[in-house]
């Protein structure tokens, strides 16, 4: 299914409509208007929110242009810069416009919050029309990650692209279909469809529901470019939170008139952030975390889940108790204020 049939599946109201960012990418984006019943039907289930789900440009739902093809290697010329340069603030703005409401609220997890730390530091604007910034795995500088990056760190940059060539990264081929469709579904694979899925992120078999493994499969990974990938290996070699380094000092000077990329600074953000973080999280690292909380200047809330890993917060069954229950309720004080 689609997200949409998804949605659907699951009782919900569904929505789906087209964002189109200042550089012509398109991405689909995902409403779901209200509980099951009504705006205000506030259910075992339903918090009566009008919820929107976004996405970023390379990734399944974000996959075409007005003036490049996803064939190119133009198409592919972006990381985690332009996502929050150019993606972040469309969607929110289209958000805004279409629900004639001021100010959202923003919940991102792993390089969604990336994104956020990069947009509400540099776009106060932007930052402006948040009411708080829910960061799930917050993933600023990656210099203690144990995940898979470290791999791709040891690769030199002009090798990388050698390697994986200069358009998508990881793509969702036929044969992660294939494993989805035709292994997962026997219970005695179960352990080569998590390393396909969990490789990056950590696995709890105990927090997961192991009868979908064919249904997240279907859907991860969803893609991204080849330029990003090398961003997040270039963050875990220099252990900083910064913009892509185009690799000579001219042509960073071209993108952004310094010979360096410039650091981001997270002691900017002026949002009202909550934080909650997994302790077996190979992807955030608890010392990352750990020297990017004081950075927070308006930190709300901060919860450490020793158990979780890199996906648990959006996988893991107790996900409803351990994250989503917190999250609504500073969510209702916030309305109440």
């Amino acid at each position: 299914m689609n997200i949409s049939q998804m949605i659907s599946y699951w009782g919900y109201q569904s929505e789906m409509h087209k964002v189109i960012t200042a550089d012509g990418y398109i991405l689909q984006l995902y409403r779901i208007p209200h509980g099951k019943n009504d705006a205000n039907h506030l259910g075992r289930t339903d918090a009566g929110y009008d919820v929107w789900l976004g996405n970023s440009r390379g990734n399944t739902w974000a996959r075409t242009n007005l003036y490049y093809s996803p064939d190119s290697a133009e198409f592919w010329a972006f990381s985690f810069d332009e996502m929050a340069k150019y993606d972040l603030p469309s969607t929110i703005n289209f958000i805004l416009n279409k629900t004639g409401q001021e100010k959202l609220h923003y919940v991102g997890h792993s390089q969604g919050t990336t994104i956020g730390f990069i947009a509400f530091s540099t776009n106060l604007t932007l930052a402006q029309k948040i009411k708080t910034f829910y960061a799930l795995a917050p993933v600023g500088t990656v210099k203690y990650t144990k995940s898979l990056l470290t791999k791709l760190s040891l690769i030199p940059p002009f090798l990388f692209k050698i390697l994986f060539g200069n358009k998508m990264f990881y793509p969702h081929n036929f044969f992660e279909k294939l494993l989805g469709a035709e292994v997962c579904s026997r219970e005695i694979l179960d352990v080569l469809c998590r390393n396909a899925l969990f490789a990056m992120t950590g696995f709890d078999n105990k927090n997961l529901n192991m009868s979908r493994l064919d249904v997240y499969l279907a859907h991860n990974p969803a893609g991204t470019s080849v330029q990003n990938a090398l961003h997040w290996s270039q963050a875990v070699n220099s252990g900083q939170f910064q913009a892509f380094d185009w690799g000579n000092p001219d042509q960073n000077m071209m993108h952004f008139h310094q010979r360096t990329p410039p650091l981001y600074n997270v002691s900017k953000i002026e949002v009202p952030t909550a934080v909650w973080s997994g302790g077996q999280d190979p992807v955030a690292d608890l010392k990352d975390v750990e020297n990017l909380l004081p950075k927070i200047t308006r930190l709300l809330y901060f919860k450490l889940i020793l158990h979780y890993n890199h996906v648990d917060f959006y996988l893991g069954q107790d996900a409803p108790y351990e994250v989503d229950q917190d999250l609504i309720r500073l969510m209702e004080e916030c309305l109440q204020n």
